[in-house]
């Protein structure tokens, strides 16, 4: 029962659980003052979940209201969270209880925390003066708002990041230092904790939940300035002081969420920086067109750096192009050419590294019967298996179904089943012929826990894997002092992917890969396979024009009306059978082309994944020149139907 009373305080609470669904705070009652920010149990049906309070009154509402169970002891969250919480629910649609999520733990560590050691540096380090573009860099650097840091690979970024951390630290703030993957948390790390020893703090997903609880803990009731580093769920660490964000390698595609509330980290920063009044840098050698343009558009700077920072080395890396139609140049493997064979021996004499990309997993994608043409495809998903050479297995790298290949054709019978389209394990069996005595690893995304690069940094910065096979995982952001030769495998596969954003990606994925080398370690060698060598794009990459591209780039998207142009929301459905979700989709675009919201609706068509899981997926691609129409077809659309907005792809 509800007693009312003079001393009672009523609360507007947002609760971080998933299971509510509502987009409104929900009203409790205390008979205990509470302050804006604050955290509180509070009962949600018939369970105890944690809130947070984002309005207090004391006046009493027009219905009846529950107790909360227990406020929580700690500094209420910093009010910079909580406009941004705020902020998220109006430009994110979705269940309030999922926004609320990334904000706050699942629970509350049941025993008190222990504070961090003091507010002491780490002995002053020896550190090389700072190049001119470094230097230049620091000096645009202003008070508040958005900032793009384009620094072409092996220009000292990192330097950059840490004197502007060092400079917000000494006058008491923290900073938040993001990176798309936790592979690269280990050298961040490492780079940060030179300067500011044990006041950096490592937060991700891959520590156990009482370590995360933990950690957020500390971020919210030390009084002394830390460094927050992690992947772009550390943008919501509630430190009290918050004086910069820095977005590294903001062009990667891990910045955008692939589950509701599908957010963009870059736009939450900006946010972010926006309600706690200081710069944030979104810091890259490829930015994304889109933040280029918009930075340019608002007149927010734009900072360029070219100068190499260890300069020990001023010679630029040799790079040679193979032409993977010249069947000539593959007489001893069908993969990887005999010019990248001799380059791979002559660096294994030198003692160099080297690091073979490819930007495919698995050992084939495709298993075929050479007879009939039958092709292996998941049964859930209709996407092809992919062979896995190790566990003698097919996998759908969709739904993760699994299944022996056959020994003959199901169709015709035969046995000439063959492999095709090579992956990475594919190459890494190939190296492993080639060069029995050479020390091998291969990184992807199908290592295990054990096996994955952040468990392995400091052994592959000091050179004892002699060859690096992977994908894109081994092109972002790590500085690799012994490394001497990389060599692409395929350079176009991302060229294949029917998408807007394939050109750009493409762009990305080798200006990083050709970017590990000619960082001033070591001169170092670059071969690229490739089906095109004439290629503009190509061209681009090699000589670093990204002027270049970018303006190409802008001129495609203009013409075909994509971002920054226009603003896009992917909504889709998931149906049983292929009919009920063609028909679906095309009788939400009717209706939405018969509305009154200035929009452009392309299609139905079916997912570039049509089938996944057995269920068939169709999808619309509505544009608009304000993204507020698109907010209301978000309001407007059916139950069970999905929606994305501000995708990076359409696929």
């Amino acid at each position: 029962m509800n007693l009312y009373n003079a001393t009672m305080h009523y609360v507007e609470i947002l609760v971080a659980d998933q299971s509510y669904h509502g987009f409104d705070a929900l009203t409790y009652h205390s008979e205990e003052p509470i302050s804006l920010g604050s955290l509180a149990f509070v009962p949600l049906r018939n369970k105890e979940v944690l809130g947070v309070v984002v309005a207090v009154s004391n006046k009493r509402p027009q219905f009846n209201t529950k107790a909360i169970n227990r406020a929580i002891s700690t500094p209420p969250l910093p009010n910079h969270l909580v406009k941004l919480l705020q902020w998220m629910r109006s430009y994110y649609p979705a269940p309030l209880g999922i926004i609320v999520q990334q904000f706050l733990p699942k629970s509350l560590p049941k025993r008190d925390t222990k504070p961090l050691e003091g507010h002491i540096l780490a002995p002053e380090q020896d550190q090389p003066p700072l190049t001119d573009d470094q230097q230049q860099a620091l000096e645009k650097v202003e008070p508040t708002g958005l900032h793009i840091l384009h620094g072409a690979t092996g220009t000292g970024k990192t330097r950059v990041y840490i004197e502007l951390a060092l400079e917000r630290y000494k006058a008491g703030y923290s900073t938040i230092v993001l990176t798309p993957e936790i592979g690269l948390t280990s050298q961040l790390a490492l780079n940060f904790q030179e300067i500011f020893g044990k006041r950096v703090v490592v937060m991700h997903s891959q520590l156990s939940e009482s370590v995360r609880q933990r950690l957020w803990i500390t971020a919210l009731k030390e009084p002394e300035p830390l460094i927050i580093i992690g992947p772009r769920s550390s943008l919501f660490a509630p430190v009290q002081k918050l004086g910069l964000i820095i977005v590294d390698e903001s062009h990667e595609t891990a910045y955008k969420q692939d589950q509701s509330p599908y957010y963009h980290t870059s736009y939450v920063a900006s946010a972010l920086g926006t309600f706690a009044k200081i710069p944030v840098i979104l810091g890259s050698a490829t930015p994304l067109v889109t933040d280029y343009f918009i930075a340019g558009q608002k007149e927010r700077p734009i900072i360029r750096m070219t100068q190499t920072a260890n300069r020990s080395i001023e010679e630029k890396a040799d790079i040679q192009i193979v032409d993977l139609r010249d069947h000539s140049k593959f007489t001893k493997k069908p993969h990887i050419s005999d010019d990248l064979i001799k380059a791979i021996k002559e660096a294994l004499a030198r003692k160099d590294q080297i690091l073979l990309f490819l930007n495919r997993r698995g050992t084939a994608r495709v298993v075929l019967c050479e007879n009939c043409g039958w092709q292996a495809v998941c049964p859930h998903c209709d996407t092809p298996l992919v062979y896995h050479s190790d566990t003698h297995s097919m996998r759908c790298h969709s739904c993760d179904f699994a299944g022996k290949p056959p020994v003959s054709c199901p169709e015709c019978k035969h046995a000439d089943i063959i492999f095709k389209s090579v992956g990475t394990k594919a190459i890494a069996d190939e190296v492993g012929k080639l060069f029995p005595e050479a020390r091998i690893q291969r990184f992807d995304t199908d290592n295990k826990k054990a096996e994955r690069i952040e468990n392995h940094f400091d052994a592959v910065r000091s050179g004892d894997v002699d060859i690096l096979i992977g994908t894109q995982t081994l092109a972002k952001g790590l500085d690799l002092p012994k490394l001497g030769l990389v060599g692409v495998i395929i350079a176009d596969t991302s060229l294949f992917v029917p998408d807007f954003s394939s050109q750009e990606r493409t762009y990305q994925l080798l200006s990083q890969v050709v970017g590990r080398v000619g960082r001033g370690h070591r001169k170092g060698k670059v071969i690229i396979q490739t089906y095109n060598p004439t290629s503009p794009l190509l061209r681009s990459v090699l000589t670093k024009d990204w002027d270049s591209f970018y303006n190409t780039e802008l001129d495609e998207r203009q013409q075909f009306m994509f971002p920054p142009y226009c603003y896009l929301l992917k909504i889709w459905c998931k149906r049983a059978t292929q009919k009920s979700a063609q028909q679906a989709t095309q009788k939400l675009a009717q209706q939405l082309r018969k509305s009154d919201h200035k929009i452009i609706v392309e299609g139905p068509a079916p997912a570039f994944h049509e089938k996944n899981n057995n269920k068939y997926q169709w999808q619309l691609i509505v544009k608009a020149k304000r993204r507020g129409e698109l907010i209301n077809v978000i309001k407007t659309l059916p139950a069970n139907w999905y929606h994305d907005i501000d995708p990076m792809n359409l696929l």
